[in-house]
C-alpha cells in the first residue's frame, strides 16, 4: 500500500460520523447493511448518511451494491486489511527483540 492511500484512507476515518458508519459495517460482515437500516440503527439525517458513504466509497473502505431498490453498504474487507497490514508491518522492526511481531508459523 502506498503512503499517500494509507493517509487517505485514515483521513476518511477520522471523522466520528465516518468511524461509527465504518465499525458498524466492519461489524455486520459480509452481508452488509441496506442504507435505511444503517441510517436507523446511527439515527442521522439521510442526506448526511449520504454524504459521508459517499466519503468512505470514494477511499475504497465502503462498498455498495444495488439489489433491487435497495443499496447495501459493505466494509471493504480486503482493503481494511491492507491498510492494518500497512500500520503493523513495520512493527518492533527497529528492536532486537521483536515481540509484537508475529513469528513464522
Amino acid at each position: 500500500m502506498k503512503l499517500d492511500d494509507a493517509a487517505t484512507q485514515l483521513e476518511a476515518l477520522g471523522n466520528p460520523t465516518r468511524l461509527t458508519i465504518y465499525r458498524t459495517l466492519v461489524r455486520v460482515g459480509e452481508s452488509g447493511l441496506p442504507v435505511g437500516q444503517l441510517q436507523a440503527r446511527l439515527g442521522v439525517a439521510a442526506s448526511t448518511l449520504s454524504h459521508h458513504l459517499q466519503k468512505l466509497m470514494q477511499v475504497d473502505l465502503v462498498t455498495q451494491e444495488r439489489q433491487s431498490t435497495t443499496l447495501i453498504c459493505r466494509a471493504n474487507y480486503p482493503v481494511m486489511q491492507a491498510l492494518v497490514g500497512f500500520l503493523t508491518e513495520e512493527c518492533c522492526f527497529e528492536e532486537k527483540e521483536k515481540s509484537c511481531r508475529p513469528t513464522a508459523a
